[in-house]
């Protein structure tokens, strides 16, 4: 596969960040509405941004939930002090090479800043596209990427992320995609038979693909 770009999902690639984020809307939520939430619960409202959550939970307390969601997010941010073990050194070697890096998260744009300023992450991306309070916006931030990135086909840009929407995203613009089976929340099984380009359990094995699986030099 000729790799000359890649674009990272942020939640489950980059970072563990999902139980962060479960903690950060159970703080921010149950105290405005007066009862617990499951993580399931949590979790089944995820595809539009943290925006889209708390119109879902608490929609009487839209601006209060989301002021107190990214304080919380922030405060927070001490359990998930940094990024996945190699993904730095991946980034580094990417940005040594030249290879453009772009993100596109379905996080909203001030979870994203929070949690790239927490990681030091921030410079290795040059387009960095979030979510969307509306619904589901992948589709369109890897349009939106591939349309700034025009001097690269898009067979030649690979998507790394560790839900299966991703793969359905990748498949509806048409670019290569890697599932991110690394995280303790992935579920490799359903990943796979979903029929990725690549899977990996590991980072070091995503690395070594950059390496040998791609035209991408890595040494």
């Amino acid at each position: 596969m000729t790799v000359k770009a890649l674009i990272f999902d942020l939640d489950g690639t980059i970072a563990d960040t999902l139980p962060l984020c479960i903690s950060a809307f159970r703080a921010s939520i149950e105290p405005l509405i007066q009862r617990s939430l499951s993580d399931t619960e949590i979790i089944t409202t995820f595809g539009p941004s943290e925006e889209g959550t708390i119109m879902a939970l608490a929609p009487d307390f839209y601006d209060e939930g989301i002021a107190s969601y990214l304080r919380n997010y922030e405060d927070l941010h001490k359990n998930c002090p940094a990024p996945f073990d190699g993904i730095r050194n991946i980034l580094d070697e990417l940005t040594n090479k030249g290879i453009p890096i772009a993100m596109v998260t379905g996080k909203g744009k001030h979870s994203t800043e929070i949690s790239l300023r927490h990681f030091s992450l921030t410079k290795y991306f040059s387009i960095i596209e979030t979510g969307s309070t509306s619904g589901p916006r992948k589709v369109q931030g890897i349009e939106s990427v591939l349309h700034q990135w025009s001097d690269i086909h898009k067979s030649e840009v690979v998507y790394i992320g560790d839900a299966p929407s991703d793969i359905t995203a990748c498949r509806q613009v048409g670019i290569p995609v890697v599932a991110a089976a690394w995280a303790d929340s992935a579920e490799p099984e359903i990943l796979q038979a979903m029929r990725p380009d690549a899977l990996f359990l590991n980072i070091e094995d995503f690395k070594t693909w950059l390496r040998t699986g791609s035209t991408i030099s890595m040494d």
